[in-house]
């Protein structure tokens, strides 16, 4: 081979160059396939984190549900019947832009209020069963999450069933002003009657569950379960420091400070839950034993 000839090849070899990706590559990965935990920042599988009940991979961190996926993860498939589902509020004081907001919310929620209500069962025990879902108005207490509530109470007292509600909620609702606050009285006075009527009542309190509704129905089960990591309070921390001029233990308000004070009687574990409840609802039947 002449000398010529080995450069003129040389001559001919391509250069290598970094490759920029287009914006349209960017985005070949479809958004919502990924998840990152807001606990410990790994990032995993939305369907994978969707397989586990969402619950983090990798720390255990639970995120929120709303009441579809509750139905989904905890009630037997097929059984769950659900009333008092075209339940609406009003605007009783007629405050402004309510009506408006609440329609924003019956479109990007698919509910007509913030909590849903039926009859159903977990592994074959019938029970009456409330959902507060976060996705509408912040889950907040109004004239009719209030009637619903107190409506699904008193169906379970009418079929001597056990009752059980999961609660998730910013309070009571401001734009109901003092009627949002009697929910409290109203579905306080419906549990009393049905646990004097010898009724069983189960109160799960997962993340948020604040202001009137834990200061109310949320506190008053016979068993008050939570979630890992929930925030559980009635003021806020802030308002709490401010007033009594104290810095907070960094726990505060969570599930875990209030199970260590007495305030609650169990923590689970969402993948868990299922098994738990049903032991509960075992040991109240005649000859039940209890297999914590």
């Amino acid at each position: 081979m002449a000398l010529k000839d080995l450069f003129s090849k040389n001559q001919t070899k391509k250069k290598k160059y970094a490759q920029i990706p287009t914006e349209n590559a960017k985005h070949d990965v479809p958004e919502g396939i990924m998840t990152k935990c807001p606990s410990c920042k790994k990032i995993m599988y939305t369907k994978e984190l969707l397989k586990n009940l969402k619950v983090c991979l990798h720390c255990g961190h639970h995120f929120p549900m709303n009441s579809r996926e509750r139905l989904d993860s905890f009630i037997d498939e097929g059984s769950f019947v659900e009333f008092n589902e075209n339940m609406i509020s009003k605007n009783p004081l007629n405050f402004p832009d309510y009506l408006e907001k609440l329609e924003k919310d019956r479109e990007k929620s698919k509910l007509n209020e913030a909590v849903v209500t039926g009859i159903g069962t977990v592994n074959e025990y019938k029970i009456v069963l409330a959902i507060m879902d976060a996705s509408f108005r912040m889950g907040s207490m109004g004239s009719v999450v209030g009637e619903k509530i107190t409506q699904a109470i008193e169906k379970a007292d009418e079929l001597n069933v056990p009752f059980i509600i999961f609660t998730a909620s910013g309070g009571a609702r401001m734009q109901e002003g003092a009627l949002s606050l009697m929910q409290m009285a109203k579905t306080s006075v419906a549990l009393k009657k049905f646990s004097n009527n010898g009724g069983l009542i189960i109160s799960i309190m997962t993340h948020p569950t604040t202001g009137g509704v834990s200061a109310s129905f949320a506190s008053l089960g016979d068993f008050n379960l939570s979630e890992p990591g929930a925030l559980i309070a009635f003021a806020g921390r802030r308002v709490i420091e401010q007033s009594i001029r104290e810095e907070l233990p960094e726990d505060f308000q969570t599930s875990e400070f209030l199970l260590k004070h007495g305030q609650l009687d169990a923590i689970i574990h969402r993948t868990e839950l299922v098994e738990k409840i049903t032991n509960i609802l075992e040991i109240h039947q005649p000859g039940g034993v209890l297999r914590w």
